[in-house]
């Protein structure tokens, strides 16, 4: 069981966000883990692309 202290708060540990439309991408926050310890760095590795609608290319 993952300690709730360290569970993302972006993704609710889930490793997925979504946008408006329900269409789901990998958290930018955790990297997908659904884990945020101290120390993470929030910001995404490198940037990423987006289509016209500013959804998450992959």
């Amino acid at each position: 069981m993952v300690d709730r202290n360290k569970v993302c708060k972006a993704c609710d540990g889930t490793g997925l966000l979504a946008d408006d439309e329900e269409w789901q991408y990998t958290c930018t926050v955790c990297g997908g883990d659904g884990v945020f310890q101290a120390g993470d760095n929030p910001e995404p590795d490198a940037p990423f692309s987006v289509d016209e609608n500013n959804r998450t290319l992959e």
